[in-house]
């Protein structure tokens, strides 16, 4: 009877033989489920949740903390007991149950405002923010070419800034920037021109009667802290350069608590990002832009890609076991929570399914992957962690900014400070809260939630007017040329962590969960190797699918 009532509470999915079948709704999985489709790939999209984006969502302030609660491992939906086994399972196929494990802890929310409640479903807060999009980024151009930029718009940031000696500094985005910034010296604009004019030399960006000057390759293999050491920069401006625009995770000049040095070469290459970022779209003149509503409209933007190519989408859809062949446990399909088993040549997952230990490798020259997830899982050491807050503050952080990025250097906030906070403020003309008031996202790298949360709470204190604290306590000294007069008070904040995990790739497949960084490159990176190790004759959306009218999709960013 129990099994009757199951099915009957679920619809019957047809065909039930698939190519390449997806669980979850993140942007990895998003993006892959589009690239099958654009590839002629029979694809079907299963959630179990009644919305898009997964880990890469955006919420209503309502339905936020609903989610942390919905993601416990007590009330996860794969991890129910299956149904009873079909005549199926005695045959050709064992059945391995599908466990999910919690990603997310040490979670506080707090309310200071009891007028936000009515008002819940006028705010889109992501769930992995801050993020922000450099104009030139891979994805952006990602977007342009599989189509998706016709399902979003997007605003521009209007300006970054970098937290030094107890003041905010703006960094300049462009050669203007550097002259009309007062709060660069003339020696220092004169420093940082020079500079600029070395990069430029390097990318071969060089004016008329300009001179090229490649930088050697010794000097591309160097820490990049002791190139700019070298070019005799002074701290500030270094700092800008590490931290806002080569976006570094830790201290630079700290080897020992640097766990990742940046070469010259890639701070070259970040350089050149960001200098090719700015005043790429018309009417966003800097470096960054923000999708309108929320970051969750990425991979809702792929997922209507994908459909429109014929892949097949069902919400509300709990997946609970996996089938394997009986003799060599490789990867055969899915059985759902309705009994319905389907088939699949490959599998992708949500990061917070864990492949069955049982599930065996087709590829003789990989490792049995789904032995060492449940190792990684399970160590006492486990993978690097993000801490997140979200703040909702009655005014801006800038009285004359409405949306603007912020970066903490290692060490900028207290002495222990070991890895950069990066924040990103938001405000109503990106359609994610009401007028008036402003969402702020923080995040930082760190090895356990104490770590994270103290310098998110510094973070914090720094920014914002926090309960029962005076708006004279605690103020930092803010440089006068940005105006800086009270700070705004907060009136709701949550603070969670969470793990990063591993990217494995096989028949069935892991994604990654949204990672530290306030851009999207790495996850592409990642993303795009599980396309080749899947696909590898196939290219990730033809270049058929770019736009012919290129002005439309500047259009879209308003």
């Amino acid at each position: 009877m129990a099994e009757t009532d199951a099915a009957s509470a679920y619809p019957a999915i047809d065909p039930s033989t698939f190519d390449l079948i997806v669980l979850g709704t993140g942007l990895p999985e998003s993006i892959l489920a589009a690239a099958a489709s654009s590839a002629g790939k029979s694809v079907l999209h299963l959630d179990p949740n009644p919305f898009y984006g997964s880990h890469f969502s955006s919420f209503p302030l309502h339905s936020f903390s609903s989610f942390f609660h919905s993601h416990h491992p007590t009330t996860s939906s794969a991890s129910e007991k299956p149904p009873p086994s079909s005549p199926i399972d005695a045959g050709e196929f064992s059945v391995a149950n599908l466990k999910t494990r919690p990603l997310y802890s040490h979670i506080e929310i707090s309310s200071h405002s009891e007028t936000l409640d009515t008002s819940s479903r006028r705010f889109s807060i992501d769930l992995s923010g801050p993020r922000v999009l450099f104009c030139a980024d891979p994805v952006v151009d990602l977007m342009l070419k599989s189509g998706a930029s016709h399902h979003l718009e997007f605003k521009s940031v209007d300006a970054s800034f970098v937290y030094r000696e107890g003041k905010i500094w703006p960094v300049p985005d462009s050669r203007e920037g550097i002259f009309k910034d007062r709060s660069l010296g003339l020696t220092e604009k004169s420093q940082l021109m020079r500079f600029f004019k070395l990069v430029r030399g390097h990318l071969g960006l060089v004016e008329d009667g300009g001179e090229e000057r490649r930088v050697s390759e010794e000097d591309l293999e160097s820490p990049f802290v002791v190139f700019l050491q070298k070019q005799r920069l002074p701290p500030k401006i270094k700092s800008m350069i590490l931290y806002a625009i080569a976006m570094a995770d830790y201290d630079q000049e700290d080897p020992v608590a640097c766990k990742k040095q940046i070469k010259t070469k890639d701070g070259m290459e970040s350089l050149a990002l960001y200098h090719s970022s700015v005043g790429r779209f018309p009417n966003a003149p800097g470096a960054f832009i923000y999708p309108i509503y929320g970051q969750g409209e990425l991979p809702q933007a792929f997922c209507r890609c994908a459909a429109v190519k014929g892949a097949l989408y069902v919400l509300r859809m709990p997946v609970t076991s996996l089938l394997l062949d009986k003799e060599h446990g490789h990867y055969k399909g899915v059985r759902l929570v309705s009994g319905q088993d389907l088939f699949s040549h490959q599998l992708v997952m949500d990061p917070s399914f864990i492949i069955p230990q049982s599930v065996s490798s087709p590829s003789l020259d990989m490792p049995h992957e789904g032995s060492y997830l449940t190792e990684v899982r399970n160590t006492s050491s486990p993978l690097m962690k993000v801490a997140r807050a979200v703040c909702i503050t009655r005014g801006s952080i800038q009285p004359d900014f409405s949306n603007l990025l912020v970066v903490y250097p290692p060490r900028s906030l207290f002495p222990e400070q070991v890895t950069s906070v990066r924040g990103v403020q938001l405000s109503s003309n990106v359609l994610v809260c009401p007028p008036d008031l402003f969402v702020i996202y923080l995040s930082t790298l760190c090895d356990n939630a104490d770590q994270g949360k103290e310098a998110l709470q510094a973070a914090m204190s720094s920014l914002l007017v926090l309960p029962h604290e005076s708006s004279n306590h605690g103020t930092p000294e803010v440089n006068e040329d940005i105006k800086i007069e009270t700070k705004p008070d907060l009136l709701w904040s949550a603070l969670y962590v969470h793990d990063l995990t591993e990217v494995l790739s096989d028949t069935v497949c892991l994604c990654p969960m949204p990672d530290g960084n306030i851009d999207y490159r790495d996850l592409l990176k990642s993303t795009t190797m599980l396309f080749h190790k899947m696909y590898p004759q196939e290219q990730l959306f033809p270049e058929a699918v770019v736009s012919e009218n290129t002005e439309d999709d500047k259009a879209s960013i308003d």
